[in-house]
């Protein structure tokens, strides 16, 4: 019979639960020690653990998304993607937000020695559940807090989709054009049609994406990025 080694992490280091209150510290301590746990936030000093995703309410959106934000990363050098990174984001924070855009030069954030994100990106887009979800609770006190520019939210149970702005310290919702376009005010030549994003019409998305592209602010924008990196 094997015997149980004492110095196993698995016995030293409890496991992550759903509102466990811990520090940074020790949420990533016991993080490291369990390799096959998919995601978990520390948010406000409470853990929280992620449940399997479905398909139509979280991986579907989520492609979409990601599909919507790597068309206007390839389009725009010096503007940094990720899909699930961990956020150092503050002494009591370490969310991993479903996707996030950030300036790699100048901006708010950097990537550290250990390859996490550190401080706030400019822009974060979460996939939710509804407006109880503690991502239009929680989540966007700590964004906002920590001066994220740009915080959106799907709420895919509810159909809608949140835009925020931050505007002297509080979110504002953006507001569509009169061609239904939502126009980012960080990234520029970012837009989308929320109808059609809620209605699954991908093609839409992108092809409204593809004018932002084209406009004369993404192209000055893009100038803007490359003079920063020269």
């Amino acid at each position: 019979m094997l015997s149980a080694d004492k110095n196993s992490p698995l016995l030293t280091i409890p496991p992550l639960e759903n509102g466990d209150k811990l520090t940074r510290y020790e949420f990533e301590r016991r993080y490291h020690a369990m390799p096959n746990l998919k995601k978990a936030e520390l948010i406000e000093g409470i853990v929280y653990v992620a449940s399997p995703l479905r398909i139509k309410s979280h991986g579907e959106p989520h492609a979409y998304i990601m599909g919507w934000l790597a068309t206007y990363k390839a389009a725009t050098p010096g503007v940094g993607l990720a899909d699930n990174a961990t956020v150092l984001i503050d002494a009591d924070n370490e969310p991993q937000p479903d996707a996030l855009l950030r300036f790699e030069t100048g901006g708010q954030s950097c990537i550290n020695q250990d390859d996490y994100v550190e401080g706030a990106p400019e822009l974060i887009i979460e996939i939710a559940a509804s407006s109880a979800s503690y991502d239009l609770h929680e989540k966007l006190k700590v964004y906002r807090r920590n001066q994220v520019q740009e915080y959106l939210v799907w709420r895919v149970y509810d159909h809608q989709f949140d835009w925020f702005t931050l505007q002297q310290g509080e979110y504002i919702q953006l507001e569509p054009n009169t061609d239904d376009i939502v126009c980012s005010q960080v990234f520029p030549g970012l837009w989308l049609v929320k109808s059609a994003l809620l209605a699954g019409d991908l093609a839409k998305v992108l092809a409204v994406l593809q004018q932002g592209l084209s406009s004369q602010e993404h192209q000055d924008f893009v100038e803007q990025l490359s003079q920063l990196t020269t």
